[in-house]
């Protein structure tokens, strides 16, 4: 047991897009910044680090860089460090299908969260962290002798993704139906635990559907310039003329990054689920929206608004996109949004369908698109057992879905009946890491 409630737990959610930090007791997290790191190779440092003295952007915004002695390169974490285009630097992601593929990565986050963003000292605070349903048993005993080993932190909580957004909407048994940037997952959670046999996850998320807006929007014509590639002059005023820029050195993952960042914009400002299923002829002579690209040209987006947000619907959409051919191999096993809940409620005792279906919570960055609640609702409705009574419920407050794993976190870190269930420092050096199993079923 760890007694410490005079400190206020940090509670952080790692996702595959964004990382969320801060204080327990908050109604929001103090920092959200990428997931995805800038690398450069240390080979590639010596040639730069000329430059590099020369650049006053870096004195500025005091980027944090992180020697890797072993892996020989630098890291650069957070918004600004990332945004900064580098000779040679590439774009990395710690995480590959929900599973964490790099720990150095990882703890150049954690590290940047601490020190950077939150300012403080890990020694003196507990950490609740949020963990995907599907994290094994090596992932977790990987994270407590980080936390304990390297930020000797006085106590630690490992926390279910699909708990903690059914914590924040104050019901305890729910089906949770996270659509975060990497997949999109579906978990029926029963009196605070999650039923591990019935959980159903697919590839599309956010970025997915980015991807496909993107790949769309090339094949009819449109280049989206990446921030760092041009800059715009004022002739007279009101007046601009755009002046690319060439660098040569960038490699292709920030390239591509640069063009996803902008890409993830249009689809969220413009992106809405339609009513009913996607048809091409029915929509092929919607009004078109514009939007202004950071360069200036304005662009005309038609039936790519219905179409994208209803790949979430019916995956096999993304086979008609040019581009996406590397789907293809992995669409025959991928299911729609109406047919996961209702498999994932299937899979559940007969007792709690009933409480499940009334109960269907949407959460995480891409629940956000307009329409999307009542388009699920509606299918779901023709789909399910006519004795269900079907309810999605979703905040209407965007922040709230975003975040509502964050802040199931922030809930459940403050309560004072949640001291006592805390996997203290002393039992990690009597038991060792194995024991979070244990403390954090």
């Amino acid at each position: 047991m760890y007694g410490g409630d005079e400190v206020s737990a940090i509670v952080i959610d790692l996702g595959s897009h964004t990382c969320k930090a801060g204080y327990a007791g908050e109604d929001a997290p103090k920092a959200v910044f990428p997931s995805v790191v800038g690398a450069i190779d240390q080979m590639d440092i010596d040639d730069t680090a000329n430059n590099e003295k020369t650049s006053s952007i870096d004195s500025k915004n005091n980027i944090k860089e992180f020697e890797k002695g072993k892996g020989k390169r630098k890291l650069y974490v957070g918004s600004q460090a990332v945004g900064f285009r580098r000779d040679n630097m590439e774009i990395l992601s710690p995480i590959k299908d929900g599973v964490v593929v790099d720990w150095d990565i990882v703890d150049s986050i954690w590290d940047h969260a601490f020190r950077e963003c939150l300012l403080i000292d890990p020694k003196e605070h507990p950490m609740l962290l949020a963990e995907p349903s599907s994290n094994g048993q090596q992932q977790r005993e990987r994270t407590a002798e980080i936390m304990f080993e390297k930020y000797n932190v006085p106590a630690l909580f490992l926390a279910k993704n699909a708990v903690l957004t059914s914590f924040a909407s104050g019901r305890p048994t729910s089906l949770v139906v996270d659509c975060g940037g990497g997949s999109t997952t579906v978990a029926p959670v029963h009196d605070g635990y999650v039923l591990q046999k019935a959980v159903a996850s697919s590839p599309i998320g956010g970025d997915f559907l980015t991807e496909c807006l993107l790949k769309s929007l090339e094949s009819k014509g449109t280049t989206i310039k990446p921030r760092y590639s041009f800059k715009r002059k004022e002739n007279r005023p009101g007046e601009f003329q755009v002046v690319d820029l060439d660098f040569p050195n960038t490699t292709e993952s920030y390239r591509l990054y640069s063009q996803r960042v902008i890409a993830s914009d249009i689809k969220e400002c413009v992106c809405r689920a339609p009513d009913t299923p996607y048809d091409e002829s029915a929509y092929s002579n919607i009004p078109m929206t514009p939007y202004e690209l950071p360069d200036g040209q304005t662009i005309e987006i038609g039936a790519d608004r219905f179409k994208i947000p209803d790949i979430l619907f019916n995956p096999s959409l993304a086979q008609t996109i040019p581009g996406m051919d590397n789907f293809a191999e992995i669409a025959p096993n991928v299911r729609g949004l109406p047919q996961m809940v209702i498999e994932s409620i299937n899979k559940c005792d007969v007792d709690i369908r009933r409480e499940l279906f009334s109960s269907i919570l949407l959460a995480g960055g891409t629940a956000s698109m307009q329409q999307l609640k009542e388009r699920l609702e509606k299918d779901l409705l023709e789909e399910s057992p006519q004795a269900a009574r079907v309810k999605v419920l979703a905040s209407g407050n965007a922040t709230e879905r975003r975040f509502s794993v964050w802040i199931g976190g922030s809930i459940l870190a403050s309560l004072g009946s949640f001291q006592q269930m805390w996997f203290s420092k002393s039992e990690y050096e009597e038991h060792g890491a194995p024991y979070v199993q244990r403390k954090c079923p």
